[in-house]
């Protein structure tokens, strides 16, 4: 083979060395940019609004769920838990999707549906949970929470946050109320408010269990895991 022979087979070989690149290149970056399954993002909310009395308990969050990929992703429901507190702490079960923060009575909420977070966009809903009270006797301290989300890609729940709730801002648990999420110092006077009026709830929860007054709830596991990463 001459030298030029050589030299044309070194370029064919080059340009389709290169020819291959670009086409993978290309590939990638389709796939990248739009076929590439996101994941579901949250943070910890600055504020929340709750009622507990003697039936049961509500909490409502405001949450911005963000897609970070290309592909919408379906919600298909949403549960918050208490994995640091014992079994007797039932989950706090996704009850409704008002249209703000604050209760009043000519706000518009919703019964929960799934929902579609669009490719690489962000929502904000407050979603609203709800548990009997004999599955969430809050004390005033911090409580560790899970919000945990079943997903049209995934099967069973994954876990979506995990965030502190801080309970010993409730000071007047009677009234459906806003209230900081962040650490901040209550007063002697407004801890000793919260305090008594969590432990009047709770001698109203214990006359409620003496005999004969007791509620069952039926509870099933999933096949998912609740504690897989995403």
């Amino acid at each position: 083979m001459t030298a030029t022979d050589q030299a044309a087979s070194s370029s064919l070989t080059g340009a389709g060395v290169v020819s291959v690149c670009a086409l993978l290149f290309t590939v990638a970056s389709f796939w990248w940019l739009n076929a590439r399954q996101g994941r579901l993002k949250t943070w910890e909310p600055h504020a929340f609004a709750t009622i507990i009395h003697s039936s049961r308990a509500r909490l409502r969050l405001p949450l911005v769920l963000h897609n970070t990929g290309p592909k919408p992703i379906v919600v298909q429901d949403l549960v918050l838990t208490f994995p640091d507190e014992p079994a007797s702490h039932l989950p706090l079960l996704w009850v409704s999707t008002p249209s703000r923060l604050k209760p009043g009575p000519d706000e518009d909420a919703k019964l929960p549906a799934g929902f579609v977070i669009p490719g690489r966009e962000a929502q904000q809903l407050f979603i609203e949970f709800e548990a009997p009270f004999s599955g969430f006797m809050p004390e005033a301290r911090d409580y560790t929470v899970q919000l945990q989300a079943r997903v049209g890609h995934r099967k069973g729940w994954r876990r979506l946050l995990t965030f502190t709730l801080r309970a010993a801002n409730i000071i007047d648990p009677d009234s459906y109320t806003v209230y900081n999420n962040a650490p901040v110092e209550l007063t002697k006077e407004d801890q000793k408010r919260a305090d008594a009026a969590l432990l009047e709830l709770l001698g109203e929860q214990g006359d409620d269990s003496s005999p004969g007054s007791g509620r069952n709830r039926n509870s099933s596991n999933d096949d998912g895991d609740a504690d897989t990463s995403r």
